[in-house]
């Protein structure tokens, strides 16, 4: 008899979804963030770093642009923008 099968997302290291991402991808506020770690457990990519407060970030490289981790954040400091307005202010 098995119990519930938990298994820690990987990202495929070929796979680089950034150039065929959705158009839209989460800007990291880093404002109100609580460090609850929500976005990091909710990405299917698992391409959310960080540890404290305010220093969450995701890695663009693998990002598919879903929405989740903006959608899982308690404090709303995740915000989905298009891709171009966030590589204008690069």
């Amino acid at each position: 008899m098995f119990g519930p099968l938990i298994v820690k997302p990987v990202k495929s290291k070929g796979d680089k979804t950034g150039s065929w991402r959705v158009q839209l991808r989460p800007k990291y506020l880093q404002k109100n963030c609580i460090a609850c770690k929500m976005c990091l457990l909710v990405c299917p990519e698992a391409c959310i770093k960080g540890e404290e407060k305010n220093k969450f970030t995701a890695d663009y490289d693998y990002c598919k642009g879903c929405g989740l981790c903006a959608l899982a954040c308690p404090k709303q400091d995740i915000v989905m923008v298009e891709e171009e307005a966030q590589q204008e202010k690069k």
